[in-house]
């Protein structure tokens, strides 16, 4: 009997050492592209989405574009006020011309790059 429990107990300590290895490994998470955010969000305007609850995220938008492109922000902030005034075709037409002017591409609704 003492060799079944002394034969147990060693098989569980050997399957315990051969099978808790940790093995830990380290994942880098790349930061999101604010522009990408930007981007996204002016592209649905133009393909005619109205304001919606996102314009309560234009500061935190014009805050990350900040970061990187601060030149970029500046005039972000002021073409994301003057969307705050339009709706129907002159939101469409604001947001179309402010992706020009961050240099972003316009993708019409169908899938064909206008740039």
């Amino acid at each position: 009997m003492k060799r079944i429990y002394f034969s147990i107990s060693l098989f569980a300590l050997l399957a315990i050492i051969a099978g808790c290895g940790v093995h830990q490994e380290t994942i880098k998470v790349a930061q999101p592209d604010a522009m990408n955010q930007v981007k996204s969000t002016l592209q649905n305007y133009v393909n005619g989405q109205p304001l919606t609850s996102e314009v309560t995220s234009y500061e935190y938008m014009v805050n990350e574009v900040r970061k990187t492109a601060p030149e970029k922000a500046d005039i972000l902030k002021a073409g994301l006020d003057d969307l705050k005034t339009a709706s129907g075709a002159a939101l469409k037409s604001k947001a179309r011309a402010l992706m020009a002017k961050l240099g972003l591409d316009v993708a019409e609704k169908g899938g064909n790059d206008k740039k």
